[in-house]
């Protein structure tokens, strides 16, 4: 059984600040299992956004794993956030979280897939 969106919502923001960046929710969605976003504000004007692994790209049912939504390179701001709302406007139980860290750091460990 995955753990809760909001469960997992909640000890991610405590992970980033435990390692000194500041993360905040930005949008709270579905508490149960609503999809969560993560965007990593380099606070340059450049952003990088996780979003759920597709189903099928991960080996576990029970594990969130996350990919990078937009490619691999940052993108403005404007565009990531524009992204967000055509994702809220398909789905609107998801979960926004922005981290703003200098060093573009993600903290998802090994559950981020490389493409």
């Amino acid at each position: 059984m995955r753990i809760k969106a909001e469960i997992w919502a909640k000890a991610y923001i405590r992970r980033c600040s435990s390692n000194g960046a500041s993360a905040v929710m930005v949008r709270r969605g579905q508490s149960d299992g609503g999809a969560i976003f993560i965007k990593i504000n380099c606070l340059d004007g450049n952003v990088s956004l996780y979003g759920p692994a597709p189903a099928g790209m991960d080996a576990s049912s029970t594990d969130r794993c996350w990919t990078q939504a937009l490619g691999e390179d940052s993108v403005s701001d404007a565009d990531a956030d524009s992204y967000l709302q055509r994702q809220a406007d398909f789905d609107p139980d998801i979960w926004i979280i922005e981290v703003e860290d200098r060093e573009g750091r993600h903290f998802l460990g090994d559950a981020l897939l490389e493409d």
